[in-house]
């Protein structure tokens, strides 16, 4: 089966610094896909390649069988690719319901020129961007906060609302940069449980995160870097149990206990 991202040996160069070091990834369809690694390790790199905001200084990027390294922001997301920031991009003087309807201006089909002259196209599509609206937030459970200004929110809301935002264009693959930072226990919880209900719409998500009790409880895939370069691939009991993991990043809380051996007699 094709997979639905995939970097071929990707390196990303800043002068004389190499953040991202010849890194191979492939995504396979219907999975949970978890980037971690040390602080400047190049995750967040990856994912701005990945989504046109940085350009590859070598490699190439698959969105399915589509090259996306090299086209501009707009296009990828055209092609399916919806994505969230670590650090909030909503406007926070207006409602939670106009931020999810900014998120999806793509999907209007009136220019400007249109919007002067065609009254009645410029409502029908404001209708449409609301009745959008409206499902998603229905889906993450924030409905009842629709005209809530986006800066009255606890923050676990305002993340919930980027969330919306993204999934306004209704991605077939949803890019999360620490989706769960800064967020409590119960918070993260909520949060881990609306993600798996957009999984389970046929959403493949690709992920940053650095709270361990999200990446392994949820993740289909993890992979792992460190100074740039992967240290390490797999599934979650795999990379709990890779030494090379355990030393560069999760520390010794999560090495294997060695049991000692059964007593005869």
């Amino acid at each position: 089966m094709e997979p639905v991202l995939k970097l071929e040996h990707v390196t990303k160069r800043f002068s004389g610094l190499v953040a991202v070091n010849d890194l191979s990834l492939e995504m396979p369809k219907n999975c949970i896909h978890s980037l971690i690694g040390p602080n400047g390790s190049g995750k967040t790199t990856t994912v701005n390649m990945i989504t046109g905001v940085l350009p590859v200084s070598d490699g190439k990027i698959f969105y399915g069988d589509t090259q996306i390294s090299g086209k501009p922001v707009f296009q990828i997301a055209r092609l399916g690719i919806g994505r969230t920031f670590q650090n909030l991009k909503l406007f926070s003087s207006m409602s939670v319901l106009e931020n999810l309807m900014i998120g999806a201006h793509q999907m209007t089909r009136i220019g400007l020129i249109q919007f002067l002259v065609d009254l009645r196209g410029e409502k029908r599509e404001e209708k449409l961007l609301i009745e959008r609206a409206e499902e998603v937030l229905e889906e993450i459970g924030m409905a009842d906060l629709r005209h809530e200004k986006v800066k009255n929110l606890a923050y676990g809301k305002q993340k919930m609302t980027e969330l919306g935002r993204a999934l306004m264009m209704k991605p077939d693959l949803l890019i999360l940069d620490e989706p769960a930072a800064g967020l409590n226990p119960s918070e993260r919880r909520e949060f881990v449980d609306i993600l798996l209900k957009t999984h389970e719409k046929g959403i493949d998500l690709f992920l940053i995160e650095h709270n361990m009790d999200v990446v392994m409880n949820i993740s289909t895939k993890i992979t792992v870097l460190n100074f740039g370069a992967k240290i390490a691939e797999g599934n979650p009991y795999e990379i709990q149990n890779n030494d090379e993991v355990i030393r560069a990043y999760l520390g010794d809380k999560y090495k294997p206990v060695d049991l000692p051996p059964a007593v005869e007699g």
